[in-house]
């Protein structure tokens, strides 16, 4: 059992490390475990003085430790909660049914992506569109602004024209309404993506393999269409071609 919990304790530090690898809130962490290890090496050597007080220092830190890690911790949660419905059958309906609907798209709202899709293909207008299904993208929305208006061809291609200052970011797209702008998506870290894709690719690839939504992506560099889900993309050889992909998606 001692194996078992030792095993135990290093998995979830790994999982926290890679949740916060790269943000401010490493630096803390490693600072909780120093502190933790010097606490422990005190406790073993039988220093009943210090080892008390670092120990109330250590309870009342946790306390501290979820304001500071409010936002990661929320992150974790949703990812966590993510992935279980995504893997359990009961769960998945349970979600389609007081969550996102994922009952599909309104022929009108998805002429004006694919239309928009066309237009910024052409002028070479980077773009990143998340059709939410049924997980909750409330912990991506959160991170942008909230739009809330009736999905238009013309008010998709402002949003990402390049001196918009929404245009950085996802846009989100649930139940037919463009929900909000300027949303950031979380990075995959497989790696095998090729090269050639961008940090939109890789965001859209992260979000996909969190959640059950699909992506579209617009490259600015090639003025390709790429739609990604599951943790795979897709490039698109035309307009009908990513129209059914986004029909499908609703679909399974």
């Amino acid at each position: 059992m001692d194996v078992v919990d030792i095993l135990l304790v290093g998995l979830l530090v790994y999982y926290v490390y890679k949740l916060i690898r790269g943000t401010a809130a490493i630096s803390i962490f490693l600072g909780i475990i120093i502190l933790y290890i010097v606490w422990a090496v005190v406790k073993a050597l039988n220093m009943s003085l210090l080892s008390e007080i670092m120990g109330q220092v250590l309870g009342v830190g946790v306390i501290a430790i979820i304001v500071l890690f409010q936002q990661e911790i929320r992150k974790f949660l949703l990812s966590l909660g993510n992935n279980y419905i995504l893997n359990n059958e009961k769960l998945k309906l349970f979600s389609k049914m007081f969550g996102n609907k994922g009952g599909g798209m309104e022929l009108r709202a998805l002429d004006e992506i694919t239309q928009a899709c066309r237009k910024m293909s052409e002028t070479k207008t980077g773009a990143l569109i998340v059709l939410a299904h049924t997980s909750s993208m409330e912990f991506v929305i959160e991170t942008g602004d909230v739009i809330d208006a009736r999905i238009n061809r013309r008010l998709i291609e402002n949003l990402f024209f390049k001196n918009s200052p929404l245009h950085d970011g996802a846009m989100v797209i649930a139940n037919d309404r463009i929900v909000a702008a300027r949303c950031t998506l979380p990075i995959t870290e497989n790696p095998n993506i090729p090269a050639h894709y961008g940090m939109r690719h890789r965001a859209a690839t992260g979000l996909s393999e969190e959640t059950d939504a699909s992506v579209i992506v617009v490259s600015e560099e090639t003025g390709n269409i790429s739609f990604v889900k599951d943790g795979k993309i897709k490039t698109m050889g035309s307009i009908t071609e990513l129209r059914l992909a986004i029909e499908n998606s609703y679909k399974s």
